[in-house]
């Protein structure tokens, strides 16, 4: 958290407000910041080349909010954007709706038109505090040049507290121009909780020894609180089996004994059917999201509910919750004694349904069968493995499919399902992470929405590693349009793609082709050896679907599976 904050002693005697950003932002250890310039920001980007931040120049606004989005998701701490009053800041809007929505703590600075024209309909002027106001977590009009510190300060704290989200920083350009004397003395205040209330404690202890059919349930806000490890330790302390949110996938590895694994509209047969089954559901930062739960009403039945999340405004929202366990989430775990009952036979019940229902990797057929490859490709890579990804159908078989050491190896666009989401991402989680092996898995719909990305890599010669599947379709509403429209394939051939190993090419660059299955161990050797940024164009069948599937409207417990296809 944003620490208390001198300026230092020796300074000039007045600073411009876009001096004041540049000195705050390097005094805040933001080391990287992701943006593109424009007129209304300009004067921070004539500072900016003297601060101690680095710049990245991305190519599209966009981007920048990605990018910063998973800087923010791999470090804990706010990823930085910066744009352009008008047509840049409203290209950010999207980034900052898939932070919001996944609580990741991003910062996001924009120029504006000078105070004078504000409301005049100037040119390049927008209502960007509007407009983003029901995705952010706060916003700030910064109204003068020595309130900049202050303001940031404050951004940041909170973005960063709490339940992570991101914070609009909105800068007039006269603001950036003014000079002031900078100030001695400023101070981000981090949100501070209050303690879980016992009695809530007391009535989730009785529940978990009262049960017989107990069920984690993690979230993804786990990552945000960086409790992965006292999780950990609690579910192989208590022995409880546990289910998965996409976002929360490697808070126990794929392998672990209690792992049933991801539960939802795309989860494991052993996971749906155990939250179906259990008599308390021990919910750990989620928020009962309708991909995880299917059909609400008829989502865990049978079971009492223990919610533990730091955000008040989850509790009783979609679930009533029988014991509501508000606070900082290390706070409230450690306060509470995760101690079952008798549970033997729910454990061996639950681990033979994982075992009888645990995925084939022996598609027929010589053609690339892409879940074969994306954990071939995990597993071969380890621990160092970070995935980023587009959304579709790609998206959940990363999540079904590979193994994730931690839950920062694995970025992905929960809430929003944003795609054009994996390339740019790929390239923050790299710089937050040198030392990680960087996969950018991406579909063919959704690479060519921040295509222009590749030139980024090119610029810095950021080593991510893209694996590109390419259907030549929009796969994911393709199969729903096979499956409940009666095959009405509306608006979901992409067969007149580019060939994207030229288009990479182009670029400057490495890329190669595959589309059979004896080809898959030399791409992934190649991947893995690639010392700089190098694109895997992998052809696979445009008829493949995505299974187990829950269809719209049912229960967790009406999954089709590839036999139903018929």
């Amino acid at each position: 958290m944003p620490q208390p904050l001198t300026s230092p002693e020796v300074q000039p005697a007045t600073r411009t407000g876009a001096q004041l950003v540049v000195d705050t932002l390097g005094a805040l250890g933001v080391d990287c910041v992701f943006g593109y310039p424009g007129g209304a920001i300009m004067p921070v980007y004539d500072a900016i080349t003297e601060g101690a931040s680095r710049h990245i120049l991305v190519r599209h606004e966009q981007a920048a909010a990605f990018a910063a989005d998973a800087y923010g998701r791999i470090t804990g701490r706010a990823g930085v954007c910066l744009a352009t009053s008008g047509p840049g800041a409203t290209n950010l809007i999207t980034g900052i709706a898939n932070a919001y929505l996944d609580s990741v703590p991003m910062v996001a600075i924009t120029g504006q038109v000078a105070q004078p024209f504000m409301g005049t309909d100037a040119f390049q002027e927008t209502d960007i505090f509007g407009m983003t106001m029901p995705i952010v977590k706060h916003s700030i009009i910064v109204r003068r040049p020595e309130d900049i510190p202050a303001a940031l300060g404050e951004a940041f704290a909170i973005a960063e507290s709490g339940r992570p989200g991101p914070v609009l920083v909105d800068l007039p350009k006269d603001v950036q121009q003014a000079t002031c004397a900078p100030p001695r003395k400023w101070r981000g205040e981090a949100q501070v909780l209050p303690a879980p209330a016992p009695e809530a404690i007391a009535e989730a202890e009785r529940l978990i020894a009262a049960a017989e059919r107990p069920l984690f349930y993690l979230g993804g806000g786990i990552a945000r609180s960086n409790a992965t490890e006292m999780v950990r330790r609690m579910v192989e302390e208590s022995g409880i089996p546990a289910v998965a949110t996409l976002q929360a996938l490697g808070v126990l590895p794929s392998d672990h004994p209690a792992m049933l694994g991801m539960l939802g509209m795309h989860g494991h047969r052993a996971a749906n059917m155990a939250v179906q089954e259990c008599d308390l559901l021990i919910v750990v930062g989620a928020r009962f999201d309708d991909r995880a739960t299917g059909k609400l009403a008829e989502f865990a039945p049978h079971a009492a509910i223990v919610h533990i999340d730091v955000d008040a405004a989850e509790m009783g929202k979609l679930r009533h919750a029988h014991a509501p366990v508000c606070s900082n989430l290390k706070s409230s775990l450690a306060a509470i004694d995760f101690a079952p009952g008798e549970i033997d036979a729910w454990r061996s019940d639950v681990t033979a349904a994982r075992e009888t229902h645990a995925p084939r990797y022996d598609a027929p057929g010589n053609g690339i069968y892409a879940p074969a490859l994306l954990k071939t490709l995990s597993e071969r890579v380890g621990d160092s493995f970070v995935a980023t990804c587009d959304v579709g159908q790609h998206q959940m078989w990363v999540a079904q499919h590979c193994r994730f050491s931690r839950p920062q190896a694995h970025l992905t666009s929960g809430g929003l399902g944003a795609m054009g989401f994996g390339l740019p991402a790929a390239i923050g989680a790299k710089l937050a992470e040198p030392d990680a092996d960087v996969f950018a898995i991406c579909g063919d719909g959704g690479f060519q929405m921040n295509i222009q990305e590749l030139a980024t890599l090119r610029r810095y010669r950021i080593p991510v590693k893209i694996v590109l599947l390419d259907n030549a379709m929009l796969g994911l509403v393709r199969q729903w349009q096979e499956l409940f429209f009666a095959g009405n394939y509306s608006e979901v051939d992409l067969s007149d793609n580019p060939d994207f190993v030229e288009v990479a090419h182009a670029f400057g660059i490495e890329a190669f082709g595959i589309e059979r299955r004896d080809e898959v161990d030399g791409a992934i050797e190649r991947l893995m050896n690639a010392r700089g940024p190098i694109l895997a164009h992998v052809r696979i069948d445009p008829e493949e679907n995505v299974w187990p599937l829950v269809p719209p409207g049912k229960s967790n417990a009406e999954m089709m599976e590839k036999r139903d296809e018929a």
